[in-house]
């Protein structure tokens, strides 16, 4: 079903983020609508457009070229998904765009769609432009919830659209060039042991004995990756990290529990092959398992990845960095704590750098928001780009 027919009249940037807000995208919810009125946009503008949807069908992606398919050209890249706003305490409607005092207000007003905002605007300004090399878009779902959207889409960038010269992920930079990030890799640890009353405890196996074993186990590998594992200065923590964020067990005191869960992850440089912790992490479970099914053989620890994306290391020398840094104002080159899809541009063959309007501080918060200045810095930025290397 489609809704609201064909957006052709010019919008402004802030228009556009207006409407982008208006879309409760949180990434529980369908994208459905709101990928509706996206794709009529650029259609209107002579983008050939590819949906790609997820397995559920309740949500979409786009990779988008104008003109079509074509080898080359400049990719930007964003996604649609928000973080949830229950619980928070917001002076304004979070799903209505507020201006006041230059900032708008609004969930995901700086993560991300502050940079799509800024993305339609270039697309409308290349519609109207002798394009002599391809404005490619890769618009994605579920971003928030582990980089699940994109890492579906990928495999689909070729057929579609092409490989692009370069790609840029607008997340949040307050409009510096970032060109590394960590990857991440979650786990969840299920832990099964032998209920039985508590009078009687040791005859049965605790799960979450096993899970306070697994935690401390974690704990070593984190010692290990801080004294012996490899280190980048560029980062506030130099090296990669183990995390347990969730543990939970147990029925009632007077009972054993039976079963146990965690949640955990590994934020890893991006010299750092995950594959090898994630064995590492497995081998710890599986010592733990075997000391527990001593007492009783159904017992033990399952380890699942629930999802993982890639870091990004862009080099140096990269055309990437070269073309987008002589068009920004800050001269500064970074790597951010945060994660982004663009680490899965850059393991399919593109140079691949992060830039976008807005600060990470302030996302996921109550009364997030984009300064209208970022989206005027963007917005010419990406116009220069546009116009000094497609046109």
């Amino acid at each position: 079903h489609r809704t609201g027919g064909p957006v052709i009249h010019a919008l402004e940037t802030r228009d556009i983020l207006g409407k982008l807000v208006s879309f409760p995208s949180v990434s529980e919810a369908s994208n459905l609508g709101m990928i509706d009125w996206i794709v009529d946009y650029l259609e209107a503008r002579g983008f050939s457009c590819h949906r790609v949807p997820d397995a559920t069908g309740t949500k979409a992606g786009v990779f988008a070229s104008l003109p079509a398919r074509a080898d080359g050209g400049v990719l930007l890249s964003a996604h649609t998904d928000v973080v949830p706003v229950k619980g928070q305490d917001w002076a304004t409607d979070p799903f209505d765009l507020t201006e006041t005092d230059g900032r708008l207000y609004g969930r995901g007003a700086a993560d991300m769609k502050g940079f799509l905002a800024c993305m339609l605007t270039a697309a409308d300004k290349a519609s109207r432009m002798a394009l002599s090399h391809p404005l490619k878009l890769a618009i994605s779902y579920d971003e928030e919830v582990g980089c699940r959207g994109i890492a579906e889409m990928i495999g689909h960038l070729d057929t579609t659209i092409g490989q692009p010269r370069l790609c840029i992920v607008g997340e949040p930079t307050s409009m510096q060039l970032v060109v590394g990030h960590k990857g991440k890799t979650a786990m969840r640890a299920t832990c099964r042991g032998r209920a039985g009353h508590s009078s009687q405890a040791p005859e049965f196996v605790n799960a979450l004995h096993l899970a306070t074993d697994f935690v401390a186990a974690i704990r070593r590998l984190q010692e290990e990756i801080r004294v012996a594992g490899p280190k980048d200065p560029a980062y506030g923590v130099p090296h990669s990290t183990l995390h347990v964020g969730r543990l939970h067990g147990g029925v009632a005191l007077n009972i054993v529990p039976d079963a146990a869960e965690i949640e955990l992850e590994f934020r890893h440089l991006a010299d750092d092959p995950p594959a090898d912790m994630v064995e590492r992490i497995r081998e710890a479970a599986e010592r733990i398992s075997a000391e527990a099914r001593r007492v009783d053989p159904e017992s033990g620890i399952d380890l699942n990845v629930v999802s993982a994306y890639p870091g990004l290391d862009t080099p140096a020398d990269s055309d990437a960095i070269k073309t987008v840094s002589g068009h920004l104002t800050s001269r500064a080159v970074r790597k951010v704590d945060f994660g982004t899809e663009a680490g899965f541009f850059a393991a399919s063959g593109v140079p691949t750098v992060v830039c976008g309007p807005g600060s990470i501080t302030v996302a996921h918060k109550p009364d997030e928001f984009v300064e209208r200045s970022q989206l005027d810095e963007c917005d010419a930025f990406l116009e220069h780009l546009i116009t000094d290397t497609l046109a």
